[in-house]
């Protein structure tokens, strides 16, 4: 919408096949700025459930230890973590305070890749009636070393992504300082008559 608004601007304030073409070339320039910020948008919160899970894991099972019922641990644990992780617990303990069951209420978790294996540990203990805190402390040690292994990408990656301004800096002053003289200097010994 944003896009075919700013397009429209361009063609109608320059007018003629110019605004056309300048209106389409905004056009393209607004879609294309708009999807990456999804993106960023998206990574962003990917990023924050992946550095959220563990401590979040690790404070259910401290509250069913204690002997939280599993439904007010995991509204207490989405009040405490916010963010996006608490927005989907909080979500899930809503729907189970409501009557659904509590199977299909945490199969809704599955649909996000950083949330499933929380999803599948409490839809298991959920129909299985099994003790959920050891395999919340497991869970929580898996997702420690995913949000170790994803801070060490993200900074193998900041690595390279330094570098690229770095080197396109000195790239023209490498050319511009080395490679023109030496081709000039080639160039005037057999052009320039001796």
């Amino acid at each position: 919408m944003a896009a075919g608004t700013a397009g429209m601007l361009g063609a109608v304030t320059l007018g003629g096949s110019v605004g056309t073409v300048a209106g389409l070339l905004v056009a393209v320039a607004v879609w294309f700025s708009f999807g990456r910020l999804g993106k960023a948008d998206r990574r962003r919160r990917r990023m924050r459930l992946v550095a959220d899970l563990p401590v979040a894991v690790d404070l259910l099972a401290a509250c069913l230890r204690g002997g939280t019922p599993w439904h007010e641990a995991v509204a207490a644990v989405a009040d405490a973590v916010g963010g996006p992780l608490g927005e989907e617990l909080g979500a899930v303990s809503v729907q189970i305070r409501l009557g659904a069951d509590p199977a299909e209420a945490w199969s809704a978790l599955t649909k996000e890749p950083m949330l499933a294996p929380l999803a599948r540990t409490a839809i298991r203990a959920a129909s299985t009636g099994a003790a959920l805190a050891p395999s919340l402390t497991r869970l929580a040690r898996d997702q420690r070393r995913v949000a170790r292994t994803a801070a060490a990408a993200r900074a193998r990656a900041a690595g390279i992504h330094a570098l690229a301004p770095l080197g396109l800096c000195f790239l023209p002053a490498f050319v511009l300082l080395g490679v023109v003289p030496a081709i000039a200097g080639i160039a005037s010994t057999i052009l320039l008559p001796q």
